[in-house]
């Protein structure tokens, strides 16, 4: 190493919630974020993958238009850069000859002093960057940055088997710093943090992990951005689940002063990771959040019907937008229990939220007078009890165009995976909160929030959700003394079954080996696919496990296939 080197290297790391499609107001964002870094003596801004597209832009890349901009955005950014203070290292999508590439550019003294392409390509899960990008045609080296050598990999980069830290550590990289788009599931943090030690070990370099926040459709990015020193110590951790730029000090020499040796980094923050329920939580509150806010809605509508799910909806909804945004209506019919509507009540007054009560007994009469011809000599049955809740179905639809609010719809994954709910009715709305939580984790987020305000919450703190909606048995109330389990195993049951297979695509045999029921897990499994055509028409809602419906778990419409 030259001895002219510097032996201080101050990043600022720009964890950020950047909004696909926004290019101008990610420039501003990403200006934002640099004069805030430049007034704590950064040398360098670091933002995460694909920053100035916003990710995952999807086919948005695909449009010549849209990459000229983004690459345009990105020269602008660069030549801010002549002012004298921090450079910027930013993710932009660049059209090059070998290629429409995911990138990053090393910006300097107002010129673009490097750019580099990710070399592997996610094509699983969530993840299909085969389908609109090229991958670069090598690993490229180390950027010279002020005379240290810098590798960037670029997220998927570091999750391989493809060698590119260990190649930019041989090929003289002195610190990795690797942009992401990381979304989030349960226990992605000890996730990342294995993958990062593993190239640590690798690579024998420090690695600094910057990784984006917010919600994008039905993906959360939970930030948490960290490094791991090559001693693979945590060298810093900062917060998840909301935005920040961070200046971190980094300093060359095993005792972090001058001369020979490697960096490591001095200055850092220490936060505060959650536990897994308020994670969860916090996910589902900011997936929502940046659902509504982002798309340009004033306010959100649900049906409030006294249970557990629509409950937790409105605590999501008040918690993320606040009482005066959200707009909870009761939609009783004959079957509804006094015991119901007072638990409706209790949990909106709880709440602070408008709260109103639409009888449907008109409207579903309605229907069945017109219907009463074609239906004549046939039994009542699971047709009449749909059409109460398509009416309430209808009546969300109509406050939702009369008031331009969105529904919030509060269907959850074991419903969802067996079809218990109602196209057209229950299963209307724009976004889902609870779509990738099972029942039982329903309940457990339930009692957290009734103990505990998660940070950046807007509801009030206490018993938000009464104590008898989360003790009673659940019920859709669409005919006398229902409950679900008249239909469906018990929830502890059913939701193990559904783990086994969905999230880990176990057999038949397996499951019951778990001492399961044959017929009861044979039966699970006819309903999980029957109901596929259910849930391709289902609102977007977020991604909380580590196989979601629609953007991981993806099964044919038509499928005969059954586990024998």
């Amino acid at each position: 190493m030259i001895s002219s080197a510097p032996s201080t290297l101050r990043i600022a790391v720009a964890q950020l919630n950047p909004i696909v499609g926004d290019i101008d107001g990610n420039l501003a964002k990403a200006r934002e974020a640099r004069a805030d870094a430049a007034r704590h003596g950064a040398d360098l801004v670091f933002f995460t993958e694909l920053f100035i597209a916003g990710y995952p832009p999807e086919d948005l890349v695909l449009r010549t238009s849209f990459v000229t901009a983004c690459e345009e955005a990105a020269r602008q950014l660069a030549a801010d850069t002549a002012d004298g203070g921090p450079g910027v290292i930013v993710g932009v999508p660049l059209r090059r000859a070998s290629g429409l590439h995911n990138s990053i550019i090393v910006a300097d003294k107002g010129e673009i002093i490097a750019e580099r392409h990710k070399y592997d390509l996610p094509n699983y899960g969530e993840f299909d960057e085969k389908r609109v990008f090229q991958a670069s045609p090598e690993i490229q080296g180390p950027v010279n940055y002020r005379g240290i050598r810098l590798g960037i990999p670029i997220c998927e980069d570091i999750w391989g088997d493809l060698g590119v830290c260990e190649t930019l550590a041989e090929s003289g990289a002195e610190i990795l710093l690797v942009p992401n788009g990381s979304p989030y599931y349960r226990g992605k943090m000890d996730v990342r943090q294995q993958v990062v030690i593993r190239q640590v070990i690798e690579s024998g370099l420090p690695i600094l992990y910057a990784n984006q926040i917010g919600g994008q459709d039905d993906l959360v990015f939970d930030g948490a951005s960290f490094a791991i020193g090559a001693d693979r110590s945590l060298a810093f951790q900062m917060s998840q689940f909301e935005e920040a730029v961070v200046v971190t000090t980094w300093k060359r020499g095993g005792d972090g002063g001058e001369g020979e040796g490697g960096w490591r980094c001095v200055d850092g923050p220490m936060s505060r990771i959650p536990d897994a329920e308020e994670a969860d939580y916090r996910a589902c509150m900011l997936g929502l959040r940046d659902y509504v806010n982002k798309n340009g809605f004033r306010n959100v509508v649900l049906g409030l019907s006294g249970g557990i799910d629509s409950a937790i909806c409105a605590a999501l909804a008040v918690d993320a937008l606040g009482e005066e945004r959200l707009h909870a209506i009761m939609l009783p019919y004959r079957y509804t229990s006094k015991e119901s509507l007072t638990d409706a009540e209790a949990c909106a007054r709880a709440l602070g939220c408008r709260y109103d009560i639409v009888p449907i007994a008109e409207p579903v009469e309605g229907f069945t007078r017109a219907l009463s011809h074609l239906f004549e000599g046939t039994q009542e049955g699971i047709t009449e009890e749909n059409l109460q809740s398509r009416s309430r179905g209808v009546i969300l639809m109509a406050v939702s165009n009369k008031f331009g609010s969105m529904v919030v719809t509060t269907g959850n994954k074991s419903e969802m995976s067996v079809g218990y709910a109602t196209l057209y009715g229950d299963m209307n709305g724009g976004f889902n909160p609870i779509k990738d939580l099972y029942k039982m984790q329903v309940y457990k987020l339930a009692a957290w929030r009734n103990s505990t305000v998660p940070p950046g919450a807007l509801g009030p703190s206490g018993e938000v959700i009464p104590k008898n909606i989360i003790a009673k048995a659940p019920s859709a109330e669409l005919r006398e003394n229902q409950t679900d389990q008249d239909s469906l195993p018990p929830y502890p049951v059913l939701d193990d079954i559904l783990e086994c297979l969905v999230e880990h695509e176990m057999s038949t045999e397996e499951i019951v080996a778990r001492g399961h029921p044959r017929e009861t897990v044979r039966r699970i499994e006819h309903l999980l696919y029957v109901a596929e055509y259910k849930r391709r028409q289902a609102a977007p809602g977020v991604k909380i496990t580590r196989k979601n419906f629609g953007r991981d778990r993806r099964y044919p419409i038509t499928n005969r296939y059954r586990d024998r």
